[in-house]
């Protein structure tokens, strides 16, 4: 069968996009797992983000190639990555951590100004 060239053409496109897309949720995953000193634990996460990405980059190929899956599209897809690794990962990791910070700080001043009357309260109790 003859695939039509314009076809060819997105199924490349896309599979590079779906490398990008695997990098970015590298890069997530980076940022959410930290520096884990435990193997057994550290293997499980890796093993369930593996599934997890493939499943999406499944998904993402079945709605804009309808999964046409050849040896090329493995090898556009691992391009992909390389070209996120590159270029793009050391921008979106600063962007990524930066947020990281933010979304924490906002999570600690929030705790802290929810609770503070309860401090004050049993503060004052007990130094009666």
């Amino acid at each position: 069968m003859i695939i039509p060239l314009l076809f060819q053409f997105k199924t490349i496109l896309f599979s590079i996009l779906s490398g990008i897309i695997t990098g970015i949720l590298f890069d997530f995953y980076r940022v959410i797992r930290g520096h884990n000193k435990n193997k057994l634990l550290s293997t499980f996460q890796d093993l369930l983000f593996w599934i997890l990405s493939s499943i999406i980059v499944f998904v993402f190929l079945l709605y804009t190639n309808y999964a046409l899956i050849v040896p090329y599209v493995y090898l556009y897809i691992v391009l992909g990555i390389y070209i996120y690794l590159k270029i793009l990962s050391e921008y979106i990791l600063k962007v990524q951590y930066s947020i990281y910070g933010f979304i924490g700080k906002l999570f600690r001043m929030s705790f802290n100004h929810l609770f503070y009357p309860l401090k004050l309260i049993f503060y004052n109790k007990s130094k009666k």
